[in-house]
């Protein structure tokens, strides 16, 4: 084997390289040219580098953004230059070239275009440092997240998205035909996961999950990415609370770790403060001088309102909601034995805003024939799942957390569309 040069090297690797020759690769990000000599920022997929060529060199003004290049020299420490070195001596080859004139200007500090001209030309606008470090941000919740329930001996799994049954029931479902007959896009992991605890005792899951709800907000997708957990043998809800707890702290403590420009984290409190759904419906009237007491489910002004007492009241960005109606939580949902109106379920709200559902789950196979017999559902199609339940199962319960949503709340961005690489809603299937 016969060696072509030095190893390439990426951007976030050239500080420990001061003095040394390495050959960098990337795309110009912008070029400009000053007193004689020539400045090129070149862009990898760690980050930016400066190249400066002080002989002069006819290519390198020509050089028009996005154009691929390999680029050879000296590592300097220069501290008014991006991360604080450069590359000085440069040879540079140049790999590919754009064929006409992007629709994008990605030199900026920020990406001045609107959401949808974005969305338009996303394989483009991804490459933005601003726009790319929100993924940066992503990818490290997820990889914090199976670090976190892996420690905890968690098992990770891959369950099915074409199922038989609508997992949640309802009419929000994707229908399509598989080999002449329906079947559906899997609307969670639920089911599946639940089956799992019989054999591992605890599952988790990081997939995309697929909902048809009508909904064209700032919050909502068709297809988003769901971080999954089940756990068995658990006393109750709050065991599913406290796991779900420290998952977020090693997830907070990932980014931390790898992401040099991380926005600001928040504290996860030792005890995140809980509040029950009808205390939370009870203060809210209170405090808007209208009678919201009867309502079913928390309005995203409720959520908003309750973020901000939980920071006043608690110094805490985050809070649990707990005791949601049973009526209105899945039919696998546990009632609360002492409240059975209430459901041993909880939202984690984050900044004012849902980002978590999780809860118990019914474990005795009496309780789940009930259960369907009272929001008149029929056991047909769920043969597979039932059959879980009659073999012997332990109390269990589980939680997921909307990661595209996670990031956007985390980020400070208005709409989940931003945190998500090639967003599915009711309008976009492209690109």
């Amino acid at each position: 084997m016969t060696s072509t040069g030095p190893l390439l090297t990426l951007s976030s690797d050239l500080p420990g390289a001061i003095g040394q020759s390495v050959r960098i690769a990337g795309w110009v990000h912008r070029l400009r040219e000053l007193g004689g000599v020539t400045f090129m920022v070149v862009r990898d997929g760690a980050g930016l580098v400066q190249v400066v060529n002080r002989v002069s060199d006819p290519m390198l003004p020509d050089l028009t953004p996005e154009t691929v290049v390999e680029v050879s020299g000296v590592v300097v420490a220069e501290a008014r230059a991006p991360g604080g070195f450069e590359i000085h001596q440069p040879l540079v080859h140049v790999l590919d070239e754009p064929v006409e004139a992007l629709p994008l200007h990605l030199g900026g500090p920020e990406l001045a275009v609107g959401l949808d001209t974005r969305l338009n030309h996303a394989g483009l606008a991804l490459r933005h440092p601003q726009v790319r470090r929100v993924f940066r941000v992503q990818a490290a919740l997820a990889a914090g997240f199976r670090q976190a329930l892996t420690d905890q001996n968690f098992v990770e799994v891959y369950t099915p998205k074409i199922l038989g049954s609508a997992t949640e029931g309802g009419a929000n479902v994707f229908t399509l035909n598989y080999f002449d007959r329906d079947a559906f896009l899997a609307q969670s992991p639920q089911f599946y996961k639940q089956m799992l605890v019989g054999v591992f005792g605890r599952v988790f899951e990081v997939a995309p999950v697929f909902r048809a709800e009508p909904h064209d907000t700032g919050r909502h997708l068709s297809q988003y990415t769901s971080l999954d957990a089940e756990v068995g043998f658990i006393e109750s809800h709050h065991t599913v609370m406290r796991i779900l707890r420290e998952a977020l702290a090693v997830m907070m403590n990932e980014i931390e770790r790898t992401v040099p420009d991380a926005p600001r984290l928040p504290v996860i409190p030792a005890e995140i403060p809980v509040i029950h759904f009808t205390e939370a419906l009870a203060r809210i009237s209170d405090a808007v001088g209208q009678d919201v007491t009867g309502e079913p489910d928390l309005s995203p002004a409720h959520e908003a309102w309750l973020g901000e007492w939980a920071r006043d009241e608690a110094g805490s960005e985050f809070l649990f909601v707990q005791g949601y109606p049973t009526v209105k939580r899945p039919f696998y949902t546990m009632p609360d034995p002492d409240r059975p109106a209430s459901s041993r379920s909880f939202d984690l709200l984050f900044r004012g805003q849902e980002i978590v559902t999780g809860g118990q789950r019914l474990h005795r196979y009496g309780d789940y024939r009930a259960a369907l017999a009272a929001r008149g559902m029929a056991e047909a199609g769920l043969a597979g799942y039932l059959e879980t339940f009659r073999c012997g199962m332990p109390p269990h319960g589980g939680f997921a957390i909307g990661l595209e949503r996670l990031t956007a709340r985390l980020m400070g961005l208005s709409n989940i569309r931003e945190a998500t690489l090639f967003p599915r809603d009711m309008k976009r299937l492209a690109p």
